[in-house]
This record gives C-alpha cells, sequence and structure tokens, in this order.
C-alpha cells in the first residue's frame, strides 16, 4: 500500500482558478498524489452544477448522488474532480456481480511463519471508510438489495460501520468521502431504458445530502469538448464535420428516449467515432465501425436514416449491403 494513503488534505485550492467557475470557495486538496489518485485529463470540460455539488461533498462531507443518462460523464466527473485535489478515488461497479462480501470482505486461507491460517480480509468498504479515500458507487441504482443495505450503513456522515464478522467497530476517517452514480433517482426504471434498475428505499435515498443531474450538453458544449481532444477538426470543415456527428447523436437520444431504438449514442461516442475517422479518413464508414455494429439488426435502417438527414447523404451502399449480409 502506497505510504501516501494515510496522509490528509493540506492545501487549499481556489475552485475559480482550478475549475474556471466563478465561486470564491477554496477546497480542501493533497499537494502529494498517490497510486490512487486518477490521472488529470487537461481537456476536460467541466459543468458547473454537477462541479459544484461534487467540490461541495469533497469539501463538506456531503454524500453525493450524480444521476443522468449513461454516457454522460458522471463517474468521469467525480474522476476529474478528485484528480485536480489529488483526493485518492476507487470506483466500484455495483453490478450484479458485486456481493455483499466482496464489499465487506472473507475469511481467507494465508500463509503466516510458515504455517497455513484463516485469517479475514477486509472487503474495499472497511478499507475504504478508514482511508481518505473518495469512493465511487457507479451503477448505483443497479445493486443487489443485500449489497445496498450494506451501503447503507456508511450513508451517514458520523456514521459508524460495525464489521460483524470481526465483532469490530470501524469509525469513518475524517476525510472520507462517498458518491454515486445512477441512470435513475432511486424510483426504478419507469421508461424501460434501463433494465436491471431496483428501486432504492426512501430512507436511503433521504441520506443521499445532494442529488445532481448530468444529462446530454448543447451541441456546442459537446462541440468545444470534442474539438479540445481532437484538434485536427478545428477549421470550417473540420467543425461540419463534428457538428453533423452530433446532430446524429442528438437524434439517437431522441429515438432512444422515446424508445424508437434501444442503443444510444453517447458524447464519448462521438469522440471515438471523431478518433476513427481520422484513422479511416472516411466518415460513413467510421460511422459504421464506432457504432452502427453495436446496434440491433431492425434498427440500423432508422439509424441509417438518422444519419441521411444530418450528412445530407445515404450510408455509403456497401456499408448498408454487408450489414444485410452479415
Amino acid at each position: 500500500m502506497n505510504e501516501n494513503i494515510n496522509a490528509i488534505p493540506d492545501i487549499k485550492i481556489s475552485v475559480k482558478q482550478t475549475f474556471g467557475i466563478d465561486s470564491n470557495l477554496e477546497v480542501d486538496a493533497f499537494s502529494k498524489k498517490n497510486e490512487y489518485v486518477p490521472e488529470i485529463d487537461k481537456n476536460y470540460k467541466f459543468d458547473k452544477d454537477t462541479t459544484l455539488a461534487i467540490l461541495s461533498g469533497f469539501s463538506f462531507n456531503k454524500r453525493v448522488l450524480v444521476q443522468g443518462y449513461h454516457g454522460t460523464g458522471k463517474s468521469t466527473h467525480i474522476e476529474q474532480v478528485a484528480a485536480r485535489l489529488n483526493w485518492p478515488c476507487i470506483r466500484v461497479n455495483l453490478d450484479s456481480h458485486i456481493s455483499r462480501i466482496d464489499l465487506i470482505g472473507k475469511d481467507a486461507i494465508t500463509i503466516k511463519d510458515g504455517k497455513q491460517i484463516t485469517e479475514f480480509q477486509e472487503g474495499i468498504l472497511p478499507w475504504s471508510i478508514q482511508n481518505p479515500i473518495a469512493l465511487v458507487f457507479d451503477e448505483y441504482d443497479a445493486g443487489r438489495p443485500d449489497v445496498m443495505f450494506v451501503i447503507q450503513r456508511v450513508l451517514e456522515a458520523e456514521g459508524n460501520f460495525t464489521l460483524l464478522d470481526k465483532n469490530k467497530v470501524l469509525k469513518q476517517h475524517k476525510y472520507f468521502r462517498l458518491f454515486a452514480t445512477s441512470n435513475t433517482v432511486g424510483l426504478g426504471d419507469t421508461t424501460g431504458l434501463y433494465h436491471g434498475t431496483q428501486q432504492i428505499n426512501q430512507g436511503q435515498m433521504d441520506r443521499w445530502n445532494i442529488v445532481t443531474s448530468l444529462n446530454y450538453l448543447s451541441l456546442e458544449r459537446e462541440m468545444e469538448i470534442i474539438l479540445a481532444k481532437n484538434k485536427t477538426y478545428n477549421n470550417s470543415e473540420g467543425k461540419e464535420d463534428i457538428a453533423n456527428m452530433i446532430k446524429v447523436a442528438s437524434l439517437t437520444r431522441k429515438g432512444f428516449v422515446s424508445g424508437d431504438i434501444s442503443t444510444v449514442m453517447s458524447p464519448r461516442t462521438v469522440m471515438h467515432w471523431a478518433e476513427n475517422n481520422l484513422i479511416f479518413k472516411d466518415i460513413g464508414y467510421s460511422f459504421r465501425v464506432t457504432f452502427l455494429n453495436k446496434c440491433d439488426e431492425v434498427e440500423k435502417n432508422i439509424i441509417a436514416e438518422y444519419y441521411q438527414r444530418c450528412f445530407g447523404e445515404d450510408l455509403p451502399e456497401a456499408v448498408m449491403n454487408n450489414q444485410s449480409n452479415e
């Protein structure tokens, strides 16, 4: 384990200078980073409301839940705030494979002094709450009920965690922080878009001090982000191509929300499309390998129509013929 894991915040940073947000707030930060601090993405563009909510979590020990459609960058937003604070950050995806044992820990056979012994090995949750760690639960609304009740124990900022397996009560570290991301706001999936999400009981939702929404960006904002990462497109022709890519993505998002299609283009997908187009020098082919090939066969004609509406041309015939032959 890195020796700096037990360090505590020892500097203050300006929100205005670091995040470009008009605020006089200064937040605690670490002067040195360790192996658990995410790498800084220098081109990352921060959403004001979401950033302020996340910063309040770090600064005032608030439990912050970031809700929004997938691919909007919820987890990345938390990580990039943590990166600039040099705050150790660990993500745990609460899919159906994560069990209570994974979180709490279990007995394991180890070798000590040349002998086999059974020792309790702490899971990620007991370890995290005893350290200055920002723990992020991804897909929070997909967690199994037994797992959610374990998490509920640490949602109170002062809440101690009883490790029944060791008859031990763990106190939360002063600089332990807890975040989560979800596709819904704990009411279950009423749209049919997110299979596997659960309703979260009201007692647990009430323990989240702050809930913020991060949904899809405006065309201008999304273009700004893509151009920051792909400066090759920073000319009139390139900007037109990116604008049309984002318009295709916007149509897939509307189609996704209305239930017309089951696969959506996230900002991340548009970024990949732009990058792949630099490799293949063919927007239609790049669209196919980036997104179209991931889609349900019966929906491909709808998506090809989105492409035609935005670029003013059909997808290359070879592309659609290949689709029908596959």
